[in-house]
């Protein structure tokens, strides 16, 4: 095996032949962790090759070894350049610092959108939110106010782009107008779940959508919690916001603690089971996370805040209306009567002004202003 890239090269070819071993042998794994999904793959993905391949796939191993070893280094690179990705080694000097802490790391990584966000990245400029798939309603609102803050603070906000916690907390960065980064466990040119393409699009437009599986590969039950590792590695913090007493964010949550790194729960009501897992995971000793800067806390020191990024600009009604509410006006009625507008432009700027994170509306009609800093 290279010990090295090409200075020029950000994955080398035998890195690269790993991730599309991996793609090769997801059925095989698939059946090998059939019954311990949430903690044989990631031990599985300690292995190298041939080890991997003897405990998975002893009779078809090395024929998929053979295979994947033919290619030659122009293949992988037009694979890549032809799904828009790129990728980045284990070998490379620019491959993230957190994943060198961990003895199962990806070979490879491989994504699309801006390279320069994990080139170098360090723990404590990441914060990974996970929780339920199946989110409360305050399960959602806490997972977006919390990452739009992080966001506006000028953390990067790593998920894993389900329903429920992780796209809101994908889509609450997205509010602060900050990065963030989406760890898949299928290809990383394609969006899963696919009802999620718009926000997938969002993601690679402005933050990262990687994986250590290549382009057009197909998820597998055994591929999440092995993604799962990667999102604890990237980030100083993971947060869980809700989770049932035995999910997936659990498993997210135990990996980040084997490699040292804090730990956060949003409490909820005892009675939830929604709840269930932040709950035990506070009584177990994880920080109490009610809102970024607890985590800014907890990761940086009490009081320390890294440079605040400014949210989307705001045409001039917009501007005057959020002004108002910072002065206290809560309707739209009350807004229109302290900005000169009417009362259609006032409900219609008040609206745009929550999908960009910088209000926020209540179930009667009220709207409040959110933490994110707005730069004239």
């Amino acid at each position: 095996m290279s010990d090295s890239c090409p200075s020029e090269a950000r994955a080398c070819v035998d890195c690269l032949r790993r991730s599309w071993l991996l793609a090769a042998l997801g059925p095989y794994i698939e059946k090998v962790a059939t019954g311990s999904v949430g903690r044989r793959s990631p031990e599985l993905l300690r292995l190298g090759n041939e080890d991997l391949v003897e405990v998975v796939a002893p009779n078809d191993g090395k024929r998929l070894v053979g295979a994947v070893e033919a290619r030659e280094e122009d293949w992988f690179a037009e694979r890549l350049a032809g799904a828009g990705c790129w990728a980045i080694c284990r070998h490379d000097d620019r491959y993230p610092y957190g994943l060198a802490d961990a003895t199962d790391a990806p070979w490879a990584l491989i994504g699309r959108g801006d390279i320069t966000l994990l080139e170098d990245l360090e723990p404590e400029a990441a914060v990974t939110v996970v929780g339920s798939r199946r989110a409360t309603g305050y399960g959602r609102q806490v997972a977006r106010d919390l990452s739009r803050e992080l966001g506006a603070a000028g953390m990067i906000v790593v998920s894993g782009l389900a329903f429920g916690i992780d796209a809101c907390a994908h889509r609450g960065a997205l509010d602060a107008g900050g990065p963030t980064i989406a760890v898949l466990g299928c290809g990383p040119d394609t969006s899963y779940p696919a009802a999620h393409r718009s926000l997938w699009g969002r993601i690679a437009e402005t933050g990262a959508v990687i994986s250590e599986l290549p382009p057009g590969a197909t998820p597998w039950r055994w591929s999440f919690p092995a993604r799962n590792r990667v999102m604890a590695a990237l980030a100083g913090m993971t947060v869980v916001v809700e989770a049932a007493a035995r999910s997936g964010s659990l498993i997210t949550a135990d990996l980040a603690a084997e490699l040292g790194r804090d730990l956060g729960a949003v409490p909820g009501p005892v009675t939830s089971r929604a709840s269930a897992g932040p709950n035990d995971l506070l009584a177990g000793g994880a920080c109490v996370v009610r809102d970024a800067q607890d985590v800014l806390d907890a990761m940086l020191g009490a009081g320390v805040r890294p440079s605040a990024r400014g949210g989307p600009p705001l045409d001039p009604e917009q501007a005057a209306v959020l002004a108002a509410v910072e002065a206290g006006a809560t309707t739209a009625d009350v807004v229109a009567t302290d900005t000169g507008v009417t009362a259609a432009q006032a409900a219609t700027a008040l609206t745009r002004l929550e999908l960009l994170g910088y209000v926020s509306a209540s179930s009667v009609g009220t709207f409040t202003r959110t933490t994110l800093a707005f730069v004239a």
